[in-house]
């Protein structure tokens, strides 16, 4: 493994177990941007969360490293309708708007960036 690889591994790693934390102390954020069509937003944010945290650490182990790289660019597919309706919120209330929509094709980059791991 190169350092540059190293060092994205480890970023990678850190981004994921800090979101996944970042599920626990700061619901509301989460639970805002969730679609109202998703059942039991609390379960679903705290299982999202627990998820992120474990394919974090998933990924500084080689023998589960392409699993939890699957299990990321899974993930990132299911939690993007969160996204879009991130966004539509931003455009409704005129506010983020420019974020948020870059925030959309940025879900493409990481999912790329898991299938580096794989």
């Amino acid at each position: 493994m190169s350092t540059l690889q190293f060092f994205s591994l480890y970023f990678m790693a850190a981004f994921y177990l800090f979101a996944g934390i970042s599920h626990f102390l700061k619901p509301r954020f989460f639970l805002q941007i969730m679609p109202r069509w998703v059942p039991s937003p609390e379960f679903v944010n705290k299982l999202v969360g627990g998820i992120e945290i474990l394919l974090g650490v998933a990924l500084l182990f080689e023998g589960f490293r392409s699993h939890a790289a699957w299990g990321i660019i899974l993930l990132l597919i299911a939690v993007f309708p969160a996204n879009i309706n991130h966004f539509q919120i931003a455009r409704r209330k005129e506010k983020q708007v420019l974020a948020t929509l870059i925030r959309l094709p940025i879900q493409g980059l990481l999912i790329y960036w898991s299938y580096t791991f794989i």
